[in-house]
C-alpha cells in the first residue's frame, strides 16, 4: 500500500499536515527533533569515550590465593 504513494501523494500529505498543525507548530517540532538527535549523538560519543578509557586501564583480577600458590611451587 505504501509503495504506491509517490511524489504527488507525499506533497498532498505535507500540505494537509501544514494546514492542520500550522507552520509554527511544525517548526518547533522539528527544532525539538533536531535537539534530540544532537543529544543522542553526544551521548553515543560520550559512551564510546568511556569504553575507550576503560579499555586502556588494565586491572589485576588475579586472586591473592593464586599468587601465593605460585610462590610455593
Amino acid at each position: 500500500m505504501l509503495n504506491n504513494i509517490g511524489l504527488p501523494g507525499l506533497l498532498l500529505i505535507a500540505v494537509v499536515v501544514l494546514v492542520l498543525f500550522g507552520r509554527g507548530k511544525i517548526s518547533s517540532l522539528m527544532g525539538e527533533v533536531g535537539k534530540g538527535i544532537t543529544a543522542f549523538k553526544r551521548g553515543v560519543s560520550d559512551g564510546s569515550k568511556e569504553l575507550e578509557d576503560e579499555s586502556h586501564t588494565t586491572k589485576d583480577v588475579t586472586p591473592a590465593d593464586v599468587d601465593a600458590e605460585k610462590d610455593k611451587v
